[in-house]
């Protein structure tokens, strides 16, 4: 007797569905369960959907991709329903897969269910939608917190605080392969030593996860009977945990098993197909964040041994000095770019702080960075003047972009070169189109110094850099960076610094620079802000730019033998700028700096009137004179009393004199304003050129008002002085 007759004899029908062609085929009697004839008949998808309930379709189809992919059985009932949509009765229906893959086969069984007896439950209880919802919800922020797991450790935190709708494992592990080996990778809920049998484990053993791993299918045990029966040999090892049900899950990531997924219950749990579903979509993203997360690291692994042989460690024992470095690679790809610093020992004795930005964030980059560090090295070794060592550099990288397969992506790159000396605390700068540096002075106030500067290195080999001359005072701080710590979270340079200038400004710095480092730390982390990997908003990481950053802080020397006489106090801020005859443009820079070094001035008149004075001194130098300008501005005295004085010096030896200039005069007003605007002023001659200095005091309260009339200047930058020699003047307004 055929197996139809046989299965048409207890009523129970046949069928088989083959995806590839999308035909189900029917024999006699399950045809007849399902309303039609009763004889073989091949549907298709859609003759075949149109027989049941639109709504147990949808649930069939799951558990028949959760069984193709588990290769276990699928057990559904259905609702047959006729032409017009009327419920004719309800089947169960069994498959298995006999082909795998996306053109599986399957094959199964069809019988009815008898209906229900009045006054007993329904045989058939459907998946409610609250359940359906939170389910949904579940997956939704589980797929969120996993995708945003940055390392392994994350990953399993992540997964150890998930809570299943309606059944929460109360222990969790997750195992992964080493050279045909199971190694336990993670785990949750288990106490100090407790998984130490299951750290590693030939891949033959027989053991669920290792089972799971070499056949890439689920292993479900719903009880501790079927733990016994299944694997009797690792039962007494697991029975002390006191778990009642458990679910092996295959990792699998692009086609492969990496690892295996155990999650044990507390309470029995049946594994119904919604509850497998649940776990499979789970077991699926943890294999992907496992896996991104492995790339990841991998990626920064590599970048920080490829930064980390490319960055110098600093020098800290520069004798009177201290310093700090940071760099910080920006958040995406394989976090390597162009920024670096470093520090080179000159033949003088002399150290050179060298800091700078390769354009780029990619491999490319960090290559030209690696090239372009070792030849300043070099050149800076020679001996070199800081100048000479920029000039060389710029026609080093210009070569390099002229050769190669690289031609059509030319990269140029930003630098500032540091020339110090550690005894006299002398810095000349030598800028290619870098950020300027600033000096947070002994009393905590950070002032942007602005540098001469050419061309970034690498766009024109035959660019000059010329100098700037600094000193760093004892006590005072230095601090230099590429444009990702300035510039980063949509900031300018002016809205940068600003941001930075809050954070050095109140920043509790020791003068001999004991807490430099922290102080590097508190910089990086008021860009980035704490990161998160669960939310979003005004705290996430923010990695835009690589950073580099390098601090020097110059430190006050201990105090002279007893009974010598105390040195003389120093000011409490100081300000030198010298401004060349081809450097009219840097008269803004002046009026600059006057501003900042009085930022906390009480009196904003008073400091209005401190720029216009200044402006005038130095715009009198350059279009009176052949030399270049040398300002000098300091602010001393305790808070309340204290002064403000200005010197410009030149190597002129003309003095000015009081003029009376008439309406339409363009000039001869200088000493005018000096007398309205000064609470002292005078002019000194030296042995070569003159010095023009004006005070405030802070004590005086407002600035003078300019009266009105013809003799009262409308602009601040008008030449004043004459030609004819004069004697000196000086005056002190009330």
């Amino acid at each position: 007797m055929r197996t139809e007759d046989v299965l048409a004899a207890v009523a129970t029908g046949l069928w088989h569905w083959d995806n590839a062609s999308r035909i189900a085929t029917f024999d006699a009697e399950a045809a007849r369960l399902l309303g039609l004839p009763a004889e073989r008949v091949e549907l298709t998808e859609s003759a075949a959907r149109a027989r049941f309930h639109a709504v147990d379709w949808v649930e069939i189809m799951g558990i028949i991709n959760l069984a193709v992919a588990e290769n276990t059985l699928a057990e559904a009932r259905l609702r047959v329903v006729d032409d017009e949509g009327r419920v004719l009765r309800t089947v169960r229906s069994r498959s298995r897969p006999v082909r795998g893959g996306a053109d599986y086969l399957l094959v199964g069984t069809v019988e009815e269910v008898p209906a229900a007896q009045p006054g007993t439950s329904a045989v058939r209880t459907p998946v409610t939608g609250d359940w359906r919802r939170n389910r949904e919800a579940f997956l939704l922020d589980a797929g969120r917190a996993l995708a945003e797991a940055r390392s392994t450790s994350e990953v399993l935190r992540v997964a150890a605080g998930l809570s299943m709708p309606g059944f929460e494992p109360s222990a969790l592990a997750v195992f992964g392969t080493e050279a045909n080996r199971v190694i336990l990778i993670g785990h949750h809920g288990y106490g100090p030593g407790d998984m130490d049998p299951f750290l590693d484990m030939p891949l033959e053993t027989a053991y669920p996860a290792a089972e799971v791993i070499r056949t890439g299918r689920a292993v479900y045990i719903p009880s501790p009977e079927e733990y016994e029966r299944r694997f009797p040999e690792l039962w007494p090892l697991v029975e002390r945990f006191g778990r009642r049900s458990w679910a092996f899950l295959p990792l699998i990531n692009a086609g492969q098993t990496i690892g295996a997924w155990m999650a044990g219950f507390g309470l029995p749990v049946s594994f119904t197909p919604d509850e497998r579903s649940v776990l499979t979509t789970v077991a699926r993203m943890l294999a992907q964040a496992l896996s991104r997360a492995s790339v990841h690291e991998s990626e920064r692994e590599l970048s920080v041994g490829l930064q980390r042989s490319m960055m110098p460690t600093v020098q800290p024992d520069i004798s009177g000095m201290s310093v700090a470095a940071r760099y910080v690679p920006t958040g995406g790809g394989l976090q390597v770019g162009g920024d670096w610093y470093d520090m080179i020992p000159l033949p003088s004795g002399k150290i050179a702080l060298v800091i700078g930005d390769v354009q780029g964030h990619d491999v490319r980059a960090a290559g030209l960075m690696g090239q372009l560090r070792i030849a300043l090295r070099a050149y800076a070794s020679e001996g070199h003047h800081p100048d000479a060592v920029l000039s060389r550099a710029s026609r080093f990288l210009a070569g390099v972009n002229g050769t190669g397969p690289e031609d059509l992506d030319p990269r140029f790159a930003t630098c500032l070169y540091i020339e110090v000396c550690p005894s006299s605390g002398v810095l000349v700068i030598a800028r290619a189109g870098h950020p300027d540096p600033a000096i947070r002075l002994s009393d905590g106030t950070l002032l942007v110094r602005a540098t001469a500067g050419g061309l970034p290195l690498g766009i024109d080999p035959d660019t000059d850099y010329p100098t700037t001359r600094l000193v760093l005072e004892p006590g005072e701080t230095m601090l230099v960076c590429t444009d990702g710590l300035i510039e980063t979270g949509g900031h300018d340079l002016e809205t940068g610094w600003t941001r930075l200038r809050k954070v050095v400004e109140g920043f509790p710095l020791d003068t001999d620079g004991g807490n430099l480092e922290k102080l590097a730390d508190a910089l990086v982390q008021a860009v980035h802000g704490p990161p998160s990997h669960y939310t979003t908003g005004p705290l996430v990481d923010r990695r835009e730019d690589d950073i580099a950053l390098l601090l020097l802080c110059r430190q006050v020397a201990a105090s002279t033998a007893v009974g010598a006489p105390e040195a003389p106090a120093r000011p409490v801020r100081r300000t030198a700028l010298t401004i060349a005859q081809a450097e009219p443009e840097r008269i803004a820079e002046a009026r600059q700096q006057i501003r900042h070094l009085m930022y906390d001035w009480p009196d904003e008149d008073q400091a209005d009137s401190a720029v216009l004075m200044v402006s005038e001194m130095v715009t009198n130098v350059l279009v009176h004179t052949d030399g270049d300008a040398l300002l000098v501005a300091e602010i001393s005295g305790a808070p309340g009393e204290r002064r403000v004085r200005v010197d410009v010096a030149d190597a002129s030896d003309e003095l000015p004199h009081r003029r009376h200039p008439g309406e339409m005069a363009s000039s001869g007003r200088g000493l005018v304003l000096m007398e309205l605007l000064a609470g002292a002023w005078g002019v000194d001659p030296r042995g070569e050129g003159k010095n023009i200095w004006f005070e405030i005091y802070e004590s005086d309260g407002t600035a003078p008002v300019l009266p009105d009339g013809p003799d009262v200047p409308d602009f601040p930058d008008i030449p004043d002085f004459p030609d004819a020699e004069a004697p000196p003047e000086t005056g002190r307004t009330a």
